[in-house]
């Protein structure tokens, strides 16, 4: 490496013109520039101006790269060293720069030119045995004028092979391009890609204009290429090296609670037991703080989640997770490090809550999936003042806290858990089916056990106390280091917020009410008859009204009006006894051929709906069919689970307002509630968590006599059964502004399934065994 010289009498380029320096003097500089005008500057000024250079003169050798040097061999470092020797004496007369003593005379400056020192200098290493001659000893000068000594070094030792060898560049550019292309198609052998690059080879230059190398020296020449660049290996890790970021790599930070939440999903490494003893992996959804590294929130589900559980988790993570029946007391947040009174005196909701964060997030990063840049997500964000940022598509690495506390979670719970499936087909092992015991609602509790006494009292490496760097700290404990510098402001969720977080739709209200995905929905009531045939004032959405729907149980849908929010049922809601979700629905459709009008074929769906549930519930049915019923029971039991603990327990009206109350203990039940029992008898509460079941004998008697809510037929706008108001003003519902709940209604004179007086509720226990409406239907028409 060399360095330009500054002296008296150099040319250099300043400030756009050249320059003669003139004067010298310490740090200072005298320019002297055509037609005489002069400048002063300073020399540190001077060498960092923008443009400056110097102009011809002979640059002086740089600082020789001694940690290079010293890993030669020794024989090459000292041969270069003595060429360094003979060089100086060559130009200086002296061979080391302290020029003590005298020079010798054949090198003596004064007496001697240049040629015929270097005449002298060839002659002495010629007879030391050297095969250096004059042209030898010039070039050795030059290089050592622009490299110093690194410049005197064999190059035969530094310049090393070629990893490529010989290749030929057209072949190794094409290889490097297919290398490239199939990135993203599945595994394949070196021979395939040596035909595909000789195809390439024909192609772009001709047959026979490029000769391809042999099978082995091809294989060497991959290898040269593509080892440790992703381009080799399997289909995995070629699509993880692909969606790796380009370096240097930025970490993620984040200085406070809930500055940073990433949201993700994966399938749980663990079979799950559905009802009639269907076996199924779960879906997990998990969000991570990152100033904490707090798992926040959680959602299993059977078939996938939807938008609507992303959507929940923003819930869970504002709402304390309530400590479960048979914790130990230890892993409640009165036993945790943080500061439990000053934090109860802000927000009463921790008193009885479990060592979990409450944090209200700020941004949260989501990956390009289905469920996270939709429409409802979104908005969900939007309403609770959240930021969404999404991350490039397939790149795990953006979102790489998140991707590996999954796979804590595998290495910590799940291979653990009877049914481990293991992270890929690779791992599993055999009967994993007939390993699985515990149903969807246990894996939850046990997960949920594990978050609180496993991952949160953990000590995470890369989580350092604010003012102990070396010390490492639990999630807990850096929550409560954070939030004493932060604060913690709560954020308690009403009835209508829930609601928000629901799947929207924009559709019209029409005479016949809501149609959408062939269910339609309708009720007799003001506010939704003032809406009929009218627009919206969204004239962005072109005068339709916002609709928020829930997959989880498609029997009614929530209308924003101008009064507020009104529930609107399903119109063939009491067709179905049993539970049901929006894919159960459409595997419905997809069996089902229309051959009559809309309303007739809505109708059928309804009852072959019910029918499949019915046979699936009893263990009849094809294999897919009990799969279908079972996923989708599972995953509305799942789904008004995590809605009730979000939402205070199982009694309270947020769990209402979404229809979850429907969904009853005991497995096959469903039924409306309509407050307190008529004797004054506190509801049931099962396994520790109350849930809402109507009494037979009440049942049978309110559909015999009691008010039904009217539905109409498609354009006529009349009552199809029932004669009376969808529910009494005494109730409140339209009072508070929230949906009226309508009484059982009737089935229709003549319909199939009409309900007889005084019998069970539909999906009841009644003797021992599941009650039916169908059966019990065709018996009645039969008298």
């Amino acid at each position: 490496m060399t360095h330009p010289v500054v002296a008296v009498g150099a040319s250099v380029r300043f400030d756009g013109r050249e320059w003669t320096v003139a004067v010298l003097e310490g740090a200072r500089v005298t320019l002297v520039g055509d037609g005489g005008t002069t400048a002063a500057v300073l020399l540190p000024y001077l060498l960092a101006a923008e443009g400056f250079e110097v102009i011809g003169g002979d640059p002086v050798p740089g600082i020789p790269p001694f940690t290079l040097l010293d890993g030669l061999p020794a024989k090459v470092r000292e041969r270069a060293l003595d060429w360094q020797r003979h060089v100086l004496e060559v130009e200086t007369g002296f061979p080391d720069r302290a020029r003590s003593g005298l020079p010798r005379p054949e090198y003596d400056p004064a007496v001697r030119s240049m040629a015929q020192r270097e005449v002298a200098k060839a002659v002495e290493l010629s007879a030391a045995g050297w095969a250096a001659g004059v042209g030898t000893v010039r070039r050795m000068r030059a290089r050592y004028r622009v490299r110093g000594l690194w410049g005197l070094v064999d190059g035969r030792v530094v310049r090393g092979g070629s990893r490529l060898g010989r290749a030929d560049e057209r072949v190794v550019a094409v290889i490097l391009r297919v290398l490239k292309e199939q990135r993203g198609r599945s595994s394949g052998t070196l021979s395939r890609l040596r035909r595909q690059v000789g195809w390439a080879l024909e192609e772009e230059f001709g047959e026979g204009a490029v000769v391809l190398p042999p099978a082995s020296t091809f294989n060497r020449l991959v290898h040269a290429l593509a080892d440790g660049q992703g381009l080799l290996g399997s289909a995995v890790q070629r699509r993880r090296r692909s969606s790796r970021p380009t370096p240097p790599f930025t970490p993620t930070v984040a200085l406070r609670p809930g500055e940073l939440v990433m949201l993700d999903s994966t399938p749980l490494d663990v079979m799950a037991v559905l009802e009639d003893g269907v076996v199924a992996r779960l879906g997990l959804v998990i969000a991570l703080d990152v100033a904490t590294r707090s798992i926040c929130a959680v959602v299993l589900r059977p078939a996938g989640a939807k938008a609507v559980d992303a959507a929940l988790l923003l819930a869970q993570m504002v709402t304390p997770m309530a400590m479960r029946a048979g914790w130990d007391e230890a892993l409640s947040m009165r036993r945790s490090a943080v500061p439990f009174e000053r934090l109860v005196a802000l927000d009463a909701r921790l008193a009885g809550a479990a060592a979990r964060p409450v944090i209200v997030p700020e941004m949260v990063v989501v990956d390009q999936g289905a469920v996270f840049v939709s429409q409802t997500f979104v908005g969900a964000c939007e309403s609770l003042g959240v930021s969404v940022q999404p991350v490039p598509p397939a790149n795990g690495p953006a979102k790489g806290n998140v991707e590996r506390a999954f796979r804590s979670i595998g290495t910590g719970f799940s291979q653990y858990v009877a049914g481990c499936t293991g992270s890929d087909v690779s791992q599993r092992g055999e009967g994993v089916e007939e390993e699985a015991v515990w149903n969807i609602a246990q894996l939850r509790d046990l997960l949920d056990e594990w978050v609180v006494a496993g991952w949160q009292e953990r000590r995470h490496g890369a989580l350092r106390h604010p003012l102990l760097p070396k010390v490492s700290v639990s999630p807990n404990e850096m929550w409560a280091a954070l939030v004493g510098l932060c604060g913690h402001v709560p954020l308690p969720l009403s009835g209508t917020d829930f609601v928000e977080l629901l799947e929207v739709k924009w559709l019209a209200v029409n005479d016949y009410g809501i149609r959408f995905d062939y269910r339609t929905y309708d009720l007799d009531h003001p506010w939704l008859n003032d809406c009929r045939g009218r627009r919206s004032a969204r004239q962005d959405k072109k005068g339709r009204w916002e609709v928020r729907c829930n997959p989880h149980d498609p029997g009614q849908v929530w209308v924003r009006t101008p009064q507020g929010w009104l529930e609107v049922p399903w119109v063939h809601r009491t067709l179905v006894t049993l539970p049901f979700t929006a894919n159960t629905w459409d595997y419905v459709r997809g069996t089902v051929e229309r051959r009559e009008g809309r309303a007739e074929h809505e109708a059928q769906l309804a009852r072959v709906l019910d029918d499949l549930l019915r046979r699936a519930d009893r263990g009849l049915g094809s294999k897919r069919e009990r799969a279908v019923a079972a996923k989708a029971r599972a995953g509305a039991l799942a789904a008004g689970t995590d809605l009730g603990r979000v939402a205070g327990g199982g009694a309270s009206g947020l769990a209402a307002a979404f229809g979850y109350q429907d969904v009853v203990g005991v497995p096959g039940g469903r039924g409306w509630h309509d407050g307190d029992d008529a004797d004054g008898v506190d509801e049931e509460v099962v396994g520790g968590e109350e849930w809402w079941a109507d009494d037979p004998g009440e049942d049978g008697q309110d559909d015999a006599g009691g008010d039904a809510p009217h539905t109409r037929s498609e354009g006529a706008g009349t009552p199809v059964c029932g004669q009376g108001t969808a529910a009494s003003p005494e109730r409140g519902s339209a009072q508070s502004g929230a949906a009226p709940r309508p009484a059982r209604a009737p089935a229709c004179a003549g319909a199939s399934d009409r309900q007889r007086p005084g019998a069970p509720g539909p999906g009841t226990r009644h003797g021992g065994g599941t009650y039916d409406a169908y059966e019990e239907a065709q018996r009645w028409t039969a008298r």
